[in-house]
């Protein structure tokens, strides 16, 4: 019996990203548009996900802990998974379900999951939504959140397992509650979150790294019968003799594993760990040997064996190295990458979990936040005894588009990957994973592990014959610049330049940066770091922050919209003796807000007409705050831009209704061959002819997504490629199930 099912009865839809167009989470049926316009007859398909949602599964975004049952199903936990999956269950490459009440309503996912013959153990978090949630025994008092541990049946994890009395035995959260073991009440701003899990059918040990503790739990009662000390301690390994294995120092930036008694005494037996090691969790197998996963330049999983009353390494699953190793950042079998957990089954197979960084227990926000290995890409593998793999599930994206590389037309960058593509398969098998293109042991100062949560939105430009990656942050803020060298770095994206915004989420991401933002960053000296002198800040007496539109036209030339304050452009002025795109202030063109606008959100500059497409409101369609991250109400084409006395060709009104559910809008354009693509929040993508602005019709997710589409939560999160056939693939980005949406379109 499949463990799918709706999220449980009253589930609030939290975040826009679960809104689909009937404005029911998880539901998007086929309805006429809005402005009535024809639905086309499109493929819809999908890149960077395992399972497309069409059954009703899709692989989670991330998974920062697991657990193998003896039979081979694998549970999951993780603190985020945008449509309500942080805890999963896999067996055999598919997804089986997952465990509600993990997501909205107060209610989040965590870092530790354990399983015995009866239960699953989720570590979760409870909220009051900004002390919205009250009730007594359901939810924390005022200012106050919950650590814990749910309990699950172990056969189906969605069905809750009271320990206590229920509250309200109507209402499923209620049950909720009665099913959460609560380890720390503290202050919402307080950081005790459940980081180690592990069981058996007589104790359940539960590891917190911020009180330095490790409980001890019966099982079947959920009472707390003791508990011992430990510094920082993480994820847990439970061995036949009662022994528990136990990372330490999880906060202090390298962990270390020692072992315990079942009592919590410190044994005198070690592992010998390289000194380069970093450990992110730990297991042990039918013949007693420890299995840690190793989060540091080896990214491996090593086996420690027992000989002569010492442990001796054993041997390694996984190519020294990862997927940094040989051509970098190229995937495959055993190429790990930010190792994250590792099991194993009876049949002595092992299970090893990736989030592209490794398992963090910080706080959000602190650098590495908790997040950003949603952002980075998640696998789950099976692998046999001898190595073999057995099978892989992938959840890749999150928050992320793609777009053509220029140079190879059948090759996709999205923020920080490319996929190939062969047309001929099916939907949904259409992609493979080729390359992961950031590097955090070759360029630890990546501004996509520092600058914000997510790589980015990609625009893929090639110019003086080498390909260029820009990528813009969910909110538009900064603009980062990549080089490829495929020779020295492989898949690797190079950082090479940025344009600062309002500043940077933590001020200490960019090493000798300016304080405060607006300013232009170059990699002069070509070593992916950010050295002093190598920042040019910004004296026009024109401040560049603010506002949603960037744009990289094919010379090269980047394109800022900034409100009411202008659009700029930053000529290209070739490339630097790096290898480095040239931009400089002293090479920007100011322009002012043309008529009728009285403020631009986008501008598309179209080369090859010399065309400038504008976006934004007017006195006779204003903003309203409410749609922060639209086009705007009104797209206006201009020829003969460059000649400074641009012509007026046409004024096109937009769909916008903010009665309608979801909201009818475009949070997205842009403009390939013949037409203008405009995308709603809901992933419906408007076509118009570009040369007279009549609409030809809509491209709806289809069938084979579940007809669903989540949230487009970015300001660029649409492209387009026209191929020699004629047929366009527009990638939309859809951040609630780990891909990107590609509709494939070929005009009649």
């Amino acid at each position: 019996m499949p463990l799918i099912r709706a999220l449980f009865a009253g589930a609030l839809c939290v975040c826009a990203s679960l809104v689909a167009i009937s404005g029911v989470c998880g539901q998007n049926p086929v309805q006429e548009s809005p402005d009535g316009a024809a639905t086309l007859n499109a493929q819809t398909s999908w890149i960077g996900n395992t399972f497309g949602y069409g059954n009703g599964t899709w692989t989670q975004i991330n998974m920062t802990a697991i657990a193998v049952a003896p039979d081979g199903k694998v549970y999951t936990d993780a603190p985020w998974d945008e449509s309500g999956a942080e805890s999963g269950i896999y067996q055999d490459g598919k997804m089986l379900g997952y465990a509600n009440g993990t997501h909205g309503w107060g209610n989040g996912g965590g870092n530790a999951v354990a399983v015995n013959h009866r239960y699953a153990f989720i570590a979760v978090s409870v909220n009051t939504e900004r002390d919205h949630l009250i009730g007594k025994g359901v939810w924390p008092q005022k200012g106050h959140i919950w650590y814990g541990v749910s309990r699950r049946e172990i056969g189906d994890p969605q069905r809750t397992a009271p320990f206590q009395p229920v509250a309200n035995a109507t209402d499923p959260r209620a049950r909720l509650a009665a099913s959460l073991a609560i380890v720390s009440d503290v202050a919402w701003n307080v950081h005790n979150e459940v980081t180690g899990l592990a069981a058996n059918d007589k104790v359940l040990y539960v590891a917190t790294a911020a009180l330095d503790r490790v409980d001890l739990y019966d099982p079947d009662s959920m009472m707390r019968k003791g508990s011992f000390k430990a510094h920082e301690p993480g994820h847990l390994a439970l061995a036949a003799d009662g022994s528990l294995w136990v990372l330490t120092d999880t906060l202090s930036g390298k962990s270390k594993l020692v072992h315990y008694s079942a009592s919590g005494e410190a044994l005198d037996d070690t592992l010998p760990l390289p000194s380069d090691s970093v450990p992110a969790d730990v297991t042990i197998d039918a013949q007693g040997r420890v299995l840690v996963a190793d989060n540091g330049p080896r990214q491996q999983v090593l086996f420690f064996s027992r000989q002569n009353g010492r442990y001796v390494a054993s041997g390694s699953l996984g190519e020294r190295g990862g997927i940094f190793s040989g051509v970098a950042g190229r995937p495959g079998p055993q190429r790990f990458n930010g190792l994250t957990g590792v099991g194993v089954d009876q049949r002595g197979n092992i299970y090893v979990s990736t989030n592209g960084i490794g398992p963090n227990f910080s706080p959000p926000g602190s650098g590495f936040g908790a997040a950003l290995g949603a952002g980075l890409g998640t696998t789950l593998e099976s692998y046999s005894p001898d190595g073999k793999r057995l099978w892989i599930v992938q959840g890749l994206l999150f928050v992320d588009g793609a777009w053509i590389d220029p140079a190879r037309p059948n090759s996709v960058y999205t923020g920080n990957k490319r996929f190939e593509l062969d047309l001929s398969k099916p939907a949904g098998q259409q992609w493979t994973y080729v390359g992961f293109l950031s590097n955090r042991f070759k360029y630890p100062e990546d501004p996509v592990f520092h600058t914000d949560q997510w790589p980015g939105m990609p625009i893929a430009r090639q110019v003086k014959g080498h390909t260029f990656l820009y990528l813009t942050d969910m909110y538009a803020d900064h603009l980062k610049i990549y080089r490829f060298d495929a020779a020295r770095d492989g898949e690797t994206a190079i950082p090479s330049g940025l344009f600062g915004g309002r500043g940077m989420r933590d001020p200490k991401a960019i090493p000798a940066a300016p304080p405060g933002g607006d300013w232009i960053w170059r990699d002069s000296n070509g070593n992916g770091r950010f050295d002093e002198g190598e920042f040019s800040r910004n004296t026009t007496g024109k401040r560049l922050v603010g506002g949603w539109g960037w744009w990289v036209d094919t010379a090269g030339d980047v394109w800022r919209t900034v409100d009411s304050h202008g659009i700029y452009r930053f000529h290209f002025g070739g490339l630097d003796k790096a290898g480095n795109p040239i931009y400089s202030y002293d090479d920007m063109q100011a322009y002012a807000v043309p008529a009728p606008f009285t403020q631009a959100q986008r501008a598309i500059y179209d080369a090859s007409t010399d065309s400038l497409y504008v976006t934004g409101y007017t006195d006779d369609a204003p903003p309203q705050k409410q749609q922060w991250k639209e086009v705007g109400r009104v797209l206006v084409r201009y020829d003969k831009w460059s000649s400074g006395k641009p012509d007026a060709r046409y004024t096109l009104k937009l769909p916008w209704d903010t009665n309608a559910k979801p909201i009818f809008t475009i949070i997205g354009l842009t403009v390939e061959g013949k037409y203008i693509f405009a995308v709603e929040p809901a992933g419906v993508v408007h076509v118009y002819d570009k040369d007279s602005s009549k609409q030809i019709g809509v491209i709806r997710p289809g069938p084979e997504i579940g007809r669903a589409s989540g949230w487009v939560d970015v300001a660029n999160g649409v492209s387009a490629a026209r191929r020699s056939d004629g047929e366009y693939l527009i990638f939309v980005e859809e951040d609630a199930r780990g891909k990107v949406t590609m509709y494939r379109w070929k005009p009649s």
